[in-house]
């Protein structure tokens, strides 16, 4: 990460054999193409179907969804699946029936929105509800687990090391849902799409460095990601007045967060955060060479795993579908994940462009104190993996000479008397000891 080599903005996607192919030329965006959505049998879905009053006999599957699948008078429901459980919150409910509308209904047979235990902590407390894509039923190796028509993605423009430019034009479109101010219809209309983001300033963005004071970016004991993050800021600033400031100044519908607000750069940082989260940079047609940034609902609701087989495959241009491939048999219950980056980043890319630390992919979790995402890291900082070193000897003395101003047994001290509190901070925190692990095992 050279202060002047361009922002990483998109997640390196998996390509594919076919000509059908996602691609990102850099690492930084979700590469997933995965589906959730739930369906009943034939007349209605899984996911919409009332809780019945009268006991039936329990069922692991059927093809229209998971048996139990009942109504809620509260906000939010879950009901246990083989692995996780599914939500059937009137937000998720709203985003089906968004699906439903808009061509995607035959995936709602096979997937549906879903939370899973994560493990946060060593004690049997620590454990939070991660919202992620279920699967309704078995899905055989080969098989389409999602499959969304382009014409439903939001496609944010040619693909370029700049975020902020797609961000302008997301911002405007959620600011049409979220303000009811005048503007195309299409951008109101997506508003159960917009609904499941994550919300600004939320605890999902709060990980990103793009969101870190000034005490947790000099916690990371990093000089190259510090740089990298207040690059990203100054591009947003500038972003911000040349062209949402001037424009909210000119039209009064223009960029309109509230009826009593105008969007601020804070808002566009959040904008261009999703950007880079989230959004999938995908081939055009064969025969233009280009690629394009898209935001692929349900998509891009697929969480991480490093050694995920699935793949991703389609393109941006008329009539295509974009679609996530069984790359092993899926089970009814079964998490489905995607690799972000490519399964080639480090940590370095996922604390500043996703906004969490990869604690370690399905196949090697539990194995190893020290993940693969850190010893990436480790070997592009020791210069151990020439493919990966994209470093000058100067900015690899610098990254090292800054984190020996700990020790780890230091930095563990402080992560466990529990006086580091804010979010940023203890993932500051985290990612130096992760780093100081790997580099033992390198050194």
């Amino acid at each position: 990460m050279n202060p002047g080599s361009s922002i990483v903005v998109v997640f390196l996607l998996a390509l594919c054999p076919s000509t059908n192919a996602f691609v990102s030329p850099s690492a930084s965006t979700p590469c997933s193409l995965q589906p959730s959505s739930l369906r009943m049998p034939p007349t209605s879905t899984a996911l919409f179907m009332a809780k019945s009053k009268t006991k039936k006999k329990k069922s692991a599957a059927s093809s229209g969804g998971l048996k139990g699948f009942g109504g809620s008078s509260k906000s939010s429901t879950k009901v246990a699946a083989a692995e996780g459980t599914i939500d059937r919150s009137k937000a998720a409910l709203s985003f089906y029936k968004y699906l439903e509308s808009n061509g995607a209904e035959p995936n709602l047979k096979r997937v549906g929105l879903g939370f899973f235990p994560l493990q946060i902590g060593p004690s049997k407390n620590d454990v939070i509800q991660l919202r992620g894509v279920i699967a309704l039923r078995d899905i055989p190796k080969g098989d389409p687990i999602i499959e969304i028509p382009y014409e439903m993605a939001i496609d944010l423009g040619r693909e370029s090391s700049d975020p902020t430019l797609p961000a302008t034009s997301l911002l405007q479109k959620y600011c049409v849902w979220k303000s009811g101010s005048d503007g195309p219809p299409a951008d109101k209309e997506r508003g159960d799409y917009f609904a499941m983001l994550p919300e600004y300033m939320s605890e999902d963005c709060l990980g990103s460095t793009d969101f870190f004071s000034d005490k947790a970016l000099e916690m990371l004991q990093s000089p190259l990601i510090k740089e990298e993050t207040l690059s990203r800021k100054e591009l947003v600033h500038s972003r911000y007045e040349r062209d949402v400031e001037t424009m909210a100044q000119m039209s009064s519908n223009l960029y309109r967060w509230s009826e009593e607000e105008v969007a601020t750069e804070s808002h566009l940082q959040w904008a261009s955060w999703i950007i880079t989260s989230r959004v999938l940079t995908v081939q055009g047609p064969p025969e233009s060479g280009t690629a394009n940034r898209l935001l692929i609902p349900l998509i891009d609701m697929c969480n991480h795993d490093r050694d995920s087989p699935h793949i991703l495959t389609g393109r941006a241009m008329a009539g295509a579908t974009l679609k996530v491939v069984a790359g092993e048999d899926v089970k009814t219950g079964d998490a489905i994940n995607i690799s972000y980056g490519g399964s080639v980043e480090g940590n370095d890319r996922f604390i500043q462009d996703y906004g969490f630390l990869d604690g370690g992919g399905s196949k090697e979790r539990g194995k190893s104190e020290v993940t693969e995402a850190y010893k990436i890291v480790a070997k592009k900082l020791t210069g151990r993996n020439r493919a990966l070193t994209k470093l000058t000897v100067d900015d690899q003395e610098r990254a090292l000479d800054a984190l020996r101003a700990t020790t780890l047994e230091e930095d563990e001290e402080m992560l466990n008397n529990g006086e580091i509190k804010n979010i940023d901070e203890r993932s500051a925190l985290e990612f130096r000891i992760g780093m100081k692990k790997a580099l033992t095992g390198v050194l």
